[in-house]
């Protein structure tokens, strides 16, 4: 099985059929796809807005299904259909395609303008750090401030978040390592992919993003889609190299240190990237099976 991946598709993409990135299901089908695949109803989705801290995205309209990914406060969906409490979707942040909850789903607008850059944050009913919190925001997550009330920045009606704990949406943190390092001990969850919970290409892809940099979902996906293929063996790497086994990623701090998600420790941890590649051949992916090296280079 592999491990989570995507970038947002258009009609050319959806040509390659990846489950994974074409919204189609029985009976309904993205209208971009009309001509390409057979479906009873071809719909034109429309825009909403992720409005909850995260949400699951799972393969199935079930609270029961597994969960393929993660969705979090800001990122834009395509919806499809809203039938039984669940929304047939695809995010606008990878083009994955599944079932969101769908009280997790507001207005499209107004478009987000700030940046959780704390690993998390909480909510607040009024900007007063002493009242009880209402809930968090993770790492990514985005949102429309509407004013700043001394310390705090109102997000909605009742809720408050720190200022300093955010950024405007534009600003990025580039050594996308440095990000991968402020997240070791989270634990390991499939398809997890915020502050809490985290599976091995959802730490990538959170690392990018917050580097600014367009990354898929799924290992195999990432795979093809970043940077450039290293010659073989496990000299001469630098800090920022990608190291992909067959559903299975890391990312090199320097020339022998990996940091990665995964499950031997059930955490992002950092270990020698020879004791990594010696276990993880003997116990669960095999091989390496690439090494890439991002143009955007980690200072």
């Amino acid at each position: 099985m592999t491990e989570r991946g995507g970038l947002a598709s258009d009609a050319a993409a959806m040509n390659t059929r990846d489950p994974r990135l074409t919204p189609l299901r029985a009976g309904l089908a993205d209208s971009r796809l009309r001509g390409i695949v057979e479906a009873e109803r071809f719909v034109d989705g429309w825009a909403r807005r992720v409005v909850v801290p995260s949400a699951p995205l799972r393969g199935t309209p079930s609270a029961s299904a597994g969960v393929d990914t993660e969705a979090v406060m800001g990122e834009p969906v395509t919806v499809y259909e809203e039938r039984d409490g669940f929304a047939f979707v695809q995010l606008g942040l990878d083009g994955y395609v599944g079932y969101l909850p769908e009280d997790a789903l507001g207005s499209a607008d107004p478009v987000p303008t700030y940046r959780v850059t704390a690993l998390r944050t909480f909510l607040y009913p009024e900007p007063n750090m002493k009242r009880p919190t209402i809930g968090y925001l993770s790492l990514g997550a985005s949102f429309a401030a509407e004013e700043c009330e001394g310390d705090f920045l109102r997000i909605g009606p009742e809720a408050y978040v720190f200022a300093a704990h955010v950024r405007d949406l534009q600003h990025r943190q580039p050594d996308f390592c440095a990000t991968a390092e402020r997240l070791i001990d989270t634990p390991y969850l499939w398809g997890g992919r915020t502050s809490l919970g985290l599976d091995c290409s959802g730490l990538v892809q959170l690392s990018l993003l917050m580097a600014g940099v367009a990354c898929p979902r799924d290992t195999d996906m990432q795979e093809a889609a970043l940077g450039e293929a290293l010659p073989a063996g496990l000299d001469d790497l630098q800090r920022g190299d990608l190291v992909f086994w067959k559903g299975h990623v890391g990312l090199m701090l320097d020339g022998s240190q990996l940091i990665h998600a995964n499950g031997h420790h059930m955490a992002v941890a950092v270990e020698p990237l020879r004791e990594a590649v010696e276990r993880i051949a003997e116990k669960s992916f095999g091989a390496v099976t690439s090494i890439r090296r991002l143009s955007q280079v980690a200072p």
